[in-house]
């Protein structure tokens, strides 16, 4: 997890066609099972305020969907409010379901330097810099969400470092693409005198 400016500019049109529509649809369907999805034409700005990377995995991504920080379940007055929309790798997103917001550290919150990853097992850790009324909450992200060992997460980063490794991307490029990354090689290299 790395800084994620916030609040991210709300994109234009979205009270209408989302706040406004989803709060009629809500009122009109008081019992539904699942809100109406009326936030996905506003996905591609989301993912621009986010740089086009995951939320918890700091790592570009493709294609991630919105997820809502704070779940439906929990309180359904959020599911059309862009402050609670944040920019998330499908697959994390689902690992969050069912689980409520109080168990993951937002990334709006996130400081500099909280998180960093390990040479070369590539796990996420937090750092000494997280202050002590985030300690926990930390700890709990990365034990509730697949972000700090998972396979399929390792298997990405291996994947940006092997291309800076190999000479695909400069260390700049490994920056925009995985900041924490990039973040390890400098350490490795100072730690190298290199």
């Amino acid at each position: 997890m790395i800084p994620v400016p916030n609040p991210i500019e709300e994109p234009k049109n979205f009270d209408d066609r989302c706040r406004k529509a989803g709060a009629a649809w809500l009122k009109e369907n008081p019992n539904c099972e699942r809100p109406t999805d009326k936030w996905t034409p506003f996905r591609h700005a989301l993912a621009d305020g986010f740089s086009n990377r995951c939320a918890f995995g700091a790592m570009y991504i493709p294609s991630g969907t919105v997820d809502h920080f704070v779940s439906w379940k929990e309180d359904k007055s959020l599911a059309y409010e862009w402050a609670n929309f944040r920019y998330v790798e499908g697959w994390v997103n689902s690992s969050k379901n069912k689980k409520e917001a109080s168990l993951f550290l937002d990334p709006f919150v996130v400081g500099e330097g909280w998180f960093e990853i390990l040479l070369p097992s590539m796990q996420l850790v937090a750092t000494d810099l997280i202050p002590d009324g985030f300690k926990e909450l930390a700890k709990s992200t990365l034990d509730n969400l697949p972000i700090r060992d998972d396979e399929r997460t390792l298997r990405v980063r291996r994947e940006w470092y092997r291309m800076y490794e190999e000479k695909e991307l400069t260390l700049e490029g490994l920056r925009k693409k995985a900041p924490l990354i990039a973040a390890a090689v400098e350490k490795k290299n100072a730690q190298d005198g290199s």
